[in-house]
């Protein structure tokens, strides 16, 4: 199976390709694995796709593998070899997409429409040589802009790219096809970007673990980072970071009903554009419990010696969380520091500091794998003593023990023993109001969200069914070397 191929052009035809594509009138639409799992699924996919270039507004899909099929390659790939070369891996991983992205193109001809494939390569994504989490370099949509302009529709393989040197394939960690999607919809200057999914939103707890979790209509993208960054999983990290580096809104919400989902909306607390309440809110609560924590003993006090560390640390590809450093190690010039990141770093990392033990000086290393996050995410939170006062309160009531807290101006944290994070998350959605036994609700919920600044719900416009995008996109400059 292949991709159909792209057609050379000049800048003459470039420049046509511009001007046949009115501005406002390109919308990105991903689909992930669970909604192209199975035939239905493409079927759907291929159906809202037609729908919306009905109502007049042209359509970049980017399609996920099918499913489990990433999974399942990884496992295939583990059975022929225990340590297959990145590189290989890579080329293996990304076929699942081409299957997805050859399977809509088959349904959307059905459809009377004129469907064309495009690899991320033809795409125009450009990465770094990391491969299995490359970070995307450069976009150049030529060809698939230039697909836009003769009517055809054009279907991204997402999650892949190409080395700028060598042109290898190269794939871009989990959540990659978001951060494909993204990154399209802002090279092409598109209005929104829709990510449809299995669940209609975001919620301000895990509906399975909270039965009374509310969906949350709009979300700033900083508020939707402090949910990516505190374990939420509609979207990836890198995903939320680059649609609010470059001002792309997103539509989060179901493949399988038509209900709006979740607006993420850029710039919603920076730049209002209507007086509004200095107030803080509070939007969610999360608990994460798959975190270690890493102490480094006897570690040597010295100014670059923490800068040595995070060095080691960095190119093992784990990231750190969270940092504390205590005088308490042996001697004195001396100290001891506790490093908290991903339970899924936690073996690379241990395994690099203990290689570098005898250069960088420190006395031993100790792992706790029993380590959980409990957070709330909103506005305001770094300007509110009152919401500080009211978590530390909450789990200080509830006899959790805090090993330690992190706040920022979208986030409250505090790390504490696993075994206690159901009790801690429990006792702040308590605080908060986020209980069925306290009707009270954290300020813009229960269906009538309304965000704290920026641009009224009044002056977005229904397209591709009930969505909701912006009446016109402002000029958006796509820098290269993200």
């Amino acid at each position: 199976m292949g991709t159909r191929k792209a057609t050379d052009f000049n800048d003459s035809d470039l420049a046509e390709t511009d001007r046949a594509i009115p501005p406002g009138s390109v919308i990105v639409q991903k689909f992930g694995g669970s909604s192209l799992a199975d035939a239905a699924g493409i079927l759907r996919a291929a159906e809202r796709i037609a729908k919306t270039r009905t109502n007049g507004y042209r359509v970049v899909a980017v399609v996920s593998a099918m499913g489990d099929t990433t999974d399942e390659l990884c496992d295939l790939a583990a059975e022929v070899s225990a340590r297959p070369l990145p590189v290989d891996l890579d080329a293996l991983l990304s076929i699942g997409e081409l299957v997805s992205s050859a399977l809509l193109a088959i349904a959307l001809a059905d459809l009377g429409q004129l469907p064309r494939t495009f690899t991320g390569s033809a795409a125009g994504l450009i990465t770094d040589s990391i491969h299995g989490k490359a970070h995307i370099t450069d976009v150049r949509p030529d060809r698939v802009r230039s697909s836009l302009a003769r009517g055809e529709v054009p279907i991204v393989a997402g999650f892949q790219g190409r080395t700028q040197k060598g042109n290898r394939v190269t794939t871009l960690g989990r959540g990659g096809s978001d951060l494909t999607a993204v990154a399209l919809a802002a090279a092409l200057g598109a209005d929104i970007c829709e990510i449809y999914t299995d669940v209609d939103g975001v919620y301000t707890a895990d509906p399975r673990v909270v039965p009374t979790a509310r969906k949350i209509e709009v979300l700033s993208s900083e508020e939707m980072l402090e949910f990516a960054a505190s374990g939420c999983k509609v979207l990836h990290l890198r995903c939320v970071e680059y649609a609010r580096r470059f001002g792309i809104p997103i539509h989060v919400r179901s493949s399988f009903v038509p209900e709006p989902g979740t607006l993420i909306l850029p710039g919603l607390d920076r730049h209002p554009l209507q007086p509004a309440r200095e107030q803080p809110e509070v939007t969610g609560v999360a608990g994460v419990n798959s975190a270690s924590k890493i102490t480094v003993v006897g570690m040597p006090d010295q100014p670059d010696t923490m800068a040595r560390i995070l060095h080691v640390l960095s190119s093992s590809g784990a990231h750190v969380q969270a940092i504390v450093q205590n005088s308490a190690g042996k001697g004195p010039r001396r100290s001891d520091v506790a490093l908290i990141v991903p339970a899924a770093h936690a073996g690379n990392a241990l395994a690099v500091l203990d290689a570098e033990k005898g250069s960088i000086g420190f006395e031993g290393l100790q792992h706790d794998d029993k380590v959980g996050r409990v957070s709330i995410t909103g506005l305001g939170m770094r300007s509110s003593p009152e919401i500080f006062c009211t978590f530390l309160k909450a789990l200080s009531d509830a006899d959790v023990e805090l090993d330690l807290v992190d706040i920022s101006e979208t986030s409250v944290g505090a790390v504490t023993h696993s075994d206690r994070l159901a009790d801690a998350e429990r006792a702040v959605r308590r605080a908060f109001g986020m209980t069925p036994a306290d009707e009270a609700t954290a300020a813009g919920h229960e269906g009538h969200l309304t965000p704290a600044v920026g641009p009224p719900l009044q002056t977005w416009v229904p397209i591709s069914g009930q969505d909701m995008t912006p009446v016109a996109a402002g000029d958006r400059t796509v820098a290269r070397h993200f």
